[in-house]
């Protein structure tokens, strides 16, 4: 019988604790992002839109992607976005792009570093001979 009451009890101890850890892990995500939301309370957006050389081609779109996955390591990047031109249709919407990127800053410094990035100029490097036309948009509140 003391047994079984041992083994409740080591049981019932570890689920408390694992039930404990979890919580403070939660807390913890929890403060990350509203600091996160406090540092981007007025970020710095920069939206770049690809053109490709070849148009048609999916693979030179998947290598760009491939590419943006890796230039979104940029330690000051704080949130980013890959995406492509949505099928929407009206006058004023511009859809020969190939590929958007948006990411976001803390401020215009943090930007100004990416921009001297090792990463993002080995983007530029390996990626470039990808497209023909890059139009970039900053914006700040």
């Amino acid at each position: 019988m003391n047994l079984s009451k041992t083994t409740f009890t080591a049981v019932a101890i570890s689920l408390i604790l694992s039930s404990c850890i979890h919580i403070s892990a939660k807390v913890d995500e929890h403060s990350t992002i509203e600091q996160n939301q406090k540092n981007m309370e007025n970020p710095f957006i920069h939206h770049v839109y690809f053109y490709l050389k070849n148009p048609d081609s999916l693979e030179d779109r998947d290598k760009l992607v491939e590419g943006l996955e890796k230039l979104s390591k940029v330690s000051t990047i704080q949130q980013h976005y890959i995406g492509f031109p949505a099928s929407t249709d009206r006058p004023v919407i511009k859809k020969k792009y190939a590929v958007s990127w948006m990411c976001m800053f803390n401020n215009m410094e943090d930007e100004e570093q990416y921009q001297q990035d090792p990463i993002h100029l080995k983007f530029i490097e390996d990626y470039g001979h990808l497209w023909t036309k890059v139009v970039v948009y900053d914006s700040v509140k």
